[in-house]
């Protein structure tokens, strides 16, 4: 087949990336916006030798899967590839997903793909998550704010996404309107040029509080604009619990959207707080914290429970944030370790501690992969791990990491994963020749409608 060839398929399995896929003529089709049982008539937009790319073009039969999207722009955002897919089918594509790269990617048979527990799902699988970072971009001479387009940076004009809290678009809409009064300009990748970028809101679900850090690329927004910005958000005070407003300064032409040149404070003290269990936190703007708090409840109880402590472990909680699994770690151990490279997370952290009167972590800043093995190789026994936690970004652990984590040998390692396929990859280096053996692996929906999942995974020492 050849570009712009149109063809029927029947779409017989479904990408880790969501696309549906399809066969004509023995050649591989991968096709957006479908799922496993569709018939579609779709046009070939790129082709290679054996397999190529559609988009779909007209359905023909749907599958008993499907689902009329809830969201009005959901095939042009790039956010919810599985939203037309019913919630049950997401549970099942997401565990099958952890599954695949844990055969492929890690070499694991069916002894431990075949008892992965079912993904834990949610009762409520919209308006979940307590975050948005949200760009602005210009249409028409106007200012917009939205979602990026699929693999672009093209913005999809949309106020109210329906992951996100409802309010959220008030607050949005008061944005935009100021912008246009203050002729605040926008910034553009192509020239590295103005001043609105994106905006940070945050909600701690558990307390109503809202925080509201606007992005930009300037450090003289004028003194006006910045007191009219403060006045015009605390209007929805009487709605909304509005208790942080700031800016957050990035001078660099940079696809990162937080900046490291500085935060002013327009009101509130610098964070707002959530609880989570029986433990409150603090959250500064730069400071990681799970986006879905009744599922981030399920994920660290199941860390928790999976870590097996008695209360006289020490314990490493290693890419530990702000300290939302140490401290639940802590309640339950003797001793907790955690490292975060994030300076404002660690502080975050100590104080997150004191709050909760927490007296037996501790908390290091700088990269896990260099803190834990200075610390391990120079006093062994005041730093030795009798069960380390580890929960890292996408990109999985350093396998110096690794190395040293198999050095201090650890009763049990639990390993919280947000990229199932670099969590894969790790557990085969833990794994081989050596004593660990994966004893359980448990898929959490923290990302309804979307790709993603996060697992949680029980490594445990074995005799030889």
């Amino acid at each position: 087949m050849k570009k712009n060839d149109i063809a029927t398929v029947v779409i017989e399995d479904m990408t880790t990336e969501g696309e549906g896929i399809g066969h004509a003529d023995g050649f591989t089709l991968f096709v957006k916006d479908t799922v496993i049982g569709d018939t579609a008539r779709v046009k070939v937009m790129k082709a290679k030798k054996t397999y190529g790319y559609a988009r779909l073009v007209e359905l023909i039969s749907a599958s008993p899967d499907r689902r009329e999207a809830a969201c009005p722009v959901a095939r042009a955002c790039g956010g919810c590839q599985l939203q037309t897919l019913s919630y049950e089918k997401q549970l099942e594509f997401k565990r099958n997903k952890v599954v695949g790269h844990l055969q492929r990617i890690g070499g694991f048979g069916p002894e431990v793909t075949g008892p992965v527990a079912p993904t834990i799902g949610m009762e409520e699988p919209y308006r979940y998550r307590n975050k948005a970072l949200i760009p602005f971009g210009m249409k028409d001479g106007r200012i917009i704010a939205g979602f990026y387009a699929g693999h672009t940076h093209s913005i999809i004009e949309q106020s109210d996404c329906l992951l996100t809290p409802p309010e959220y678009e008030q607050i949005l809409l008061v944005l935009l309107n100021w912008a246009e009064k203050y002729r605040i300009s926008v910034y553009m990748e192509e020239t590295g040029t103005g001043a609105l970028r994106h905006v940070l809101i945050r909600k701690g679900f558990s307390t109503g509080e809202i925080m509201i850090c606007l992005v930009i690329g300037t450090k003289n927004l004028p003194q006006a604009a910045r007191e009219a910005l403060r006045e015009q958000l605390l209007e929805l005070k009487p709605r909304l619990n509005i208790a942080q407003i700031s800016l957050n300064i990035n001078l660099k032409n940079t696809n990162v959207v937080m900046g490291t040149d500085g935060i002013i404070d327009l009101y509130g003290p610098g964070y707002i707080t959530d609880r989570i269990g029986e433990v409150s936190y603090r959250i500064s703007p730069l400071s990681f914290y799970q986006v879905n708090p009744v599922q981030t409840e399920k994920l660290y109880g199941c860390a928790l429970k999976f870590a097996g402590l008695t209360g006289s472990e020490t314990v490493w909680d290693l890419y530990c944030g702000i300290g939302t699994i140490s401290l639940f770690l802590a309640k339950a151990a003797e001793k907790v370790y955690g490292v975060e490279i994030v300076p404002e997370a660690v502080r975050d952290a100590v104080v997150n501690a004191e709050d909760n009167n927490i007296t037996n972590a501790s908390f290091f800043t700088g990269r896990a992969e260099e803190i834990m093995p200075e610390l391990y190789n120079r006093e062994p026994e005041t730093y030795r791990a009798d069960v380390v936690v580890v929960d890292p970004p996408r990109k999985g652990c350093g396998p110096e990491l690794l190395e040293t984590i198999l050095k201090m040998g650890p009763k049990r390692i639990v390993y919280v994963s947000c990229d199932s396929a670099t969590l894969a990859r790790d557990l085969k280096l833990l794994c081989t020749d050596s004593p660990y053996r994966v004893s359980a692996v448990q898929p959490v929906d923290m990302f309804p409608q979307s790709v993603h999942v996060e697992t949680v995974v029980l490594l445990e020492r074995c005799l030889r």
